[in-house]
């Protein structure tokens, strides 16, 4: 997909990111609010997009939305919270069928657009706050699923990591918050603060499928009419040097050994080494071709699964793995070997190769999906990178083995966590 996304900016601060195509039958539409990541607010910030789904004025309630859905081709509605770096973002998106492709013209855009405006902006309320049955559920949910992590031991043990590596950071916050904050929040304090998130806080929206890119901004112009008084959320991202290696050790009922290992790469998201660090994630623990694959999990047979990832908005690499209780010091050693034989050039061109090609795949792959796109964009939003997917694969090939050497020698253990048996 070569046409970037085009920028325009809505009478009040909004901002509008159209890119008109028809190479989806689909139009799909996202909407992002910005958020610091901060303790004192996650929770109430997580729980916003769920209360809001629950209805709007125009759809007092869940049935009537899904109604609603059913009657505009089988749309699709949603809201969710996503973390990127130290920015907790409330989502909204829909997507709907190309009026084109139905033959009812603009209606079915216009009936999803009047949906979609009506449950950001009209929530049903009562009194002075949301409806307050609405808000117990939601956080009766929202508190099992803060839990449900704890069951979770694959996710609990990276989550856990992460906190461990980056305590005293806003990037150890969990994205839905905390269930100790849930009992002090009511429909009338989250109506409240709703308010304040909805007239202060960055918005993004995006549009992509086959629209006029001036009538869809109007469209919005029209609807998304408020006061608003945007506020400059943090831009910078903590940044800290490894001092010393640390390992975390917790006691659980598990059946297997999770071990998570935690780098500062020193590298993020619109750093020019940035595509070698995807090169080096990759031959590390990208896929069957990776070193952590062949050597720690099929040669030596230590891992039932094993893995690396980034976290590009923030500059980490995780490396995760699931072994047995007793190989915890040959795993780690292992684990390191793969990292130095990197630092020291001892890259195949099998290896090399393979990673590169993994990588351009799975962004061509992304090509063909409108959330994807939008995603990738918004991550160039947020660390102030324009490109499009075309454009980072070539970055991706222009990567050589001494570019993969250069950036890896960044890259520096900062915490091992492991979940033990008890």
């Amino acid at each position: 997909m070569n046409n970037l996304f085009t920028r325009k900016t809505l009478d009040n601060g909004i901002n509008l990111y159209t890119c008109s195509t028809d190479k989806f039958k689909t139009i799909t539409i996202c909407a992002f609010i910005h958020q610091n990541l901060e303790k004192d607010t996650a929770t109430k910030t997580a729980l916003l997009p769920f209360v809001l789904k629950r209805g709007s004025c125009g759809f007092p309630s869940s049935r009537l939305i899904n109604r609603h859905l059913e009657e505009l081709y089988g749309a699709d509605f949603g809201g969710d919270i996503i973390k990127k770096g130290e920015r907790q973002i409330i989502q909204f998106f829909i997507e709907m069928v190309n009026p084109r492709h139905a033959g009812a013209e603009d209606k079915i855009l216009d009936e999803g657009l009047k949906l979609f405006k009506d449950v950001v902006l009209n929530p049903v309320t009562e009194g002075s706050g949301f409806r307050e049955v609405y808000v117990e559920q939601e956080k009766d949910v929202l508190r099992r699923n803060i839990e449900s992590l704890f069951n979770d031991k694959f996710n609990y043990a990276i989550e856990r990591c992460f906190q461990e590596m980056c305590k005293d950071e806003p990037f150890s916050i969990y994205k839905y918050g905390s269930v100790s904050d849930l009992p002090e929040i009511d429909g009338e304090n989250l109506y409240g603060y709703y308010k304040t998130v909805m007239s202060s806080s960055p918005m993004d929206i995006f549009v992509l499928g086959e629209v006029d890119e001036e009538q869809i901004c109007e469209k919005f112009n029209r609807l998304f009419s408020f006061e608003r008084q945007e506020k400059k959320i943090s831009t910078s991202i903590v940044i800290k040097d490894v001092e010393r290696e640390r390992f975390v050790e917790e006691k659980q009922d598990v059946n297997q050994g999770k071990l998570s290992m935690g780098f500062r790469t020193g590298t993020r998201y619109g750093d020019e080494d940035f595509y070698a660090l995807m090169v080096f994630n990759s031959i590390l623990g990208g896929g069957p071709h990776s070193k952590l694959f062949q050597n720690v999990r099929e040669k030596e047979s230590l891992a039932y699964y094993a893995f690396s990832r980034l976290e590009k908005n923030k500059g980490l690499m995780l490396v995760s793995c699931g072994i047995d209780f007793n190989k915890l010091g040959k795993t780690i050693d292992i684990i390191k070997k793969q990292i130095k034989d990197i630092k020291e050039g001892r890259i195949s061109d099998y290896e090399f190769e393979s990673s590169r090609k993994s990588l351009i795949n799975s962004y061509r792959e992304a090509a063909d999906s409108p959330p994807m796109i939008i995603s990738l964009y918004l991550d160039g939003i947020i660390n102030g990178v324009e490109e499009s997917i075309e454009e980072i694969i070539a970055k991706i090939q222009r990567v050589t083995k001494e570019d993969v050497v250069r950036v890896a020698g960044k890259v520096t253990l900062d915490t091992v966590y492991f979940l033990n048996k008890k």
